[in-house]
């Protein structure tokens, strides 16, 4: 489990725009700097070592989230495998990616089909990492934990960026959070809106200007 929980409170007022460096097309779009890159990168460490020290010496199969936990996902590997390389004890790691596919039975409850992963049968007596950028509701990772269980694995721990506090939420938490945060839209580190800020390196909440300028065109 992590560690300590990095709590964002909900009068943090963030970062300056122009105290970092932000790509000039999103200058005008974006409010602040919620999370810095740096601090990002650090707090990654800190998973890495925690997610080692409680799965290790173990085989583990790391699911990455796509689109959105590529970035995430990426780091985490380079650090634990950093501590493969430095440490008495390793862990032996395979990855595999996923999508998720939500869909409404009828306006009932939501139903999730998982798309992309080579063979999920595989999963069977497995130690699985499922890696996500960001839990909000929690509905949808609820439900992917039921798809991924009827493969028997082992046992499976979830790593989450970014956990947001809204009273949406129906109580799930992730075993490993990087950052809890208030209930706003950010976007940068891979987080997206509508396809752009995945190239933005820090955490960011995004500006009523930036929503309506790339929200999506009938």
């Amino acid at each position: 489990m992590s560690s300590t929980d990095f709590v964002i409170l909900e009068d943090c007022p963030g970062y300056k725009l122009d105290m970092f460096c932000i790509p000039k097309h999103y200058e005008e779009d974006l409010d602040h700097v919620l999370i810095p890159s740096g601090l990002i990168n650090d707090r990654i460490e800190r998973l890495a070592r925690d997610i080692c020290q409680d799965l290790g010496p173990q085989p583990i199969v790391a699911l990455c989230v796509l689109k959105g936990g590529y970035k995430f996902f990426a780091d985490l590997l380079d650090k634990i495998k950093q501590l493969n390389r430095n440490t008495d004890e390793s862990i032996p790691i395979s990855i595999d990616f996923i999508r998720l596919r939500s869909y409404a039975d009828d306006q009932s409850t939501g139903k999730v089909e998982v798309l992309g992963a080579d063979n999920l049968a595989g999963l069977k007596g497995k130690n699985v990492l499922v890696v996500e950028d960001i839990v909000d509701t929690g509905r949808t990772m609820e439900k992917l934990l039921n798809v991924l269980q009827e493969y028997q694995p082992r046992n499976i721990k979830v790593a989450s960026l970014l956990v947001k506090r809204t009273t949406r939420s129906i109580g799930y938490k992730p075993d490993y959070t990087g950052f809890e945060i208030p209930d706003r839209f950010v976007v940068g580190y891979a987080l997206d809106y509508n396809e752009y800020f995945r190239d933005l390196s820090h955490i960011c909440v995004i500006n009523e200007k930036g929503r309506k300028k790339y929200a999506k065109k009938d």
